[in-house]
């Protein structure tokens, strides 16, 4: 079935539509049971971006910005540095597909979530394929960004959003909490 105003990439469930306003603000539901009860958290907010280089920069200032909103600055380093590192694997993986299928650029979409006392980054992509760490040798200068976020998050995932009008894809998740 096709919609109006959007196109499907590569024959996959991922929808690209010219009308940002009618795109979720809210993740798809959550297969774990402590991830959907942080759908209940009270500070929220929600960007929808293209998936370019320059898009990573945006989503580290909004998490600056809104941290700093929510009193929650004493976890502004370590988010600043999940965000960054997540929100460029979005990036890559959405390359790699529009690169595939020759299509434009791609959504990426970031949410940050609190409860006051933690902070729960989920950034979603056109690509179906998980997120792996590298073994990597010691001289390596790139492939180390999930290893920063297995570090420094106190938890961090992935899930494939599924279900009736889901965009397909994956999100990638990761939790940091104050000390």
């Amino acid at each position: 079935m096709t919609v109006p105003g959007t196109e499907t990439v590569c024959g996959s469930s991922v929808a690209i539509s010219s009308r940002v306003t009618t795109l979720s603000a809210v993740p798809a539901l959550l297969p774990d049971r402590d991830l959907v009860r942080m759908e209940k958290w009270p500070l929220r907010s929600y960007l929808e971006l293209r998936a370019l280089p320059s898009s990573v920069r945006t989503a580290r200032v909004h998490a600056l910005a809104m941290l700093n909103e929510w009193c929650l600055s004493a976890l502004a380093d370590t988010v600043e540095l999940l965000v960054s590192e997540i929100a460029t694997n979005a990036v890559r993986a959405s390359a790699h597909i529009a690169q595939q299928c020759g299509a434009g650029q791609l959504p990426m979409r970031f949410w940050l979530t609190s409860d006051r006392r933690s902070v729960l980054m989920q950034v979603w992509d056109a690509d179906r394929h998980q997120p792996c760490p590298q073994d990597l040798g010691p001289d390596a200068e790139c492939g180390r960004g999930l290893l920063l976020v297995e570090t420094l998050s106190a938890e961090w995932g992935y899930y494939a959003p599924d279900g009736p009008g889901s965009p397909g894809g994956k999100i990638v998740w990761a939790r940091c909490d104050l000390p």
